[in-house]
């Protein structure tokens, strides 16, 4: 393990995922998994009336960097509406895919600068934006269909 990697801050983080549990009726849900480590994050997630996040549920099953990045999603998903999640989103990859530069504009992604030349690593930082971003749009199709 890279100290500067798996550092403290990342542990400690993967150690705290807010709303580290399954939703018992969202309105979208989407799975990720990395093949390369065989990480996988499922979100859950309701809108409310304005289409904006209300609840989210998450299962992490995922390394450090996955768990952590799962941390910092919960954190400040509330009120993002799914297109703010999809901006997040290809940000995070466009970010990671460059190797440099200045982390995307979501409070804590900065934390992944060391991760910028492990590509190998990339697709587990990246699954909990991935499902989130597809299970909100899941979640606005389904408030489309039922109004």
């Amino acid at each position: 393990m890279s100290a500067a990697l798996y550092n403290t801050d990342i542990l400690r983080l993967a150690a705290s995922i807010p709303h580290h549990r399954r939703l018992d009726a969202p309105m979208g849900t989407s799975e990720r998994r990395s093949p390369i480590c065989g990480s996988r994050i499922t979100v859950d997630v309701s809108l409310d009336a304005d289409g904006r996040v209300e609840e989210i549920g998450l299962l992490v099953r995922a390394c450090a960097l996955g768990q952590a990045s799962a941390s910092l999603l919960a954190a400040e998903v509330i009120g993002r509406t799914p297109a703010e999640l999809a901006v997040a989103r290809d940000a995070m990859t466009a970010w990671l895919t460059a190797g440099e530069g200045d982390a995307p504009d979501w409070p804590g992604l900065a934390i992944f600068t060391p991760a910028l030349s492990y590509t190998a690593r990339h697709p587990s930082i990246r699954l909990a934006f991935e499902a989130a971003a597809e299970a909100a749009a899941l979640a606005a199709e389904h408030m489309s269909a039922h109004t």
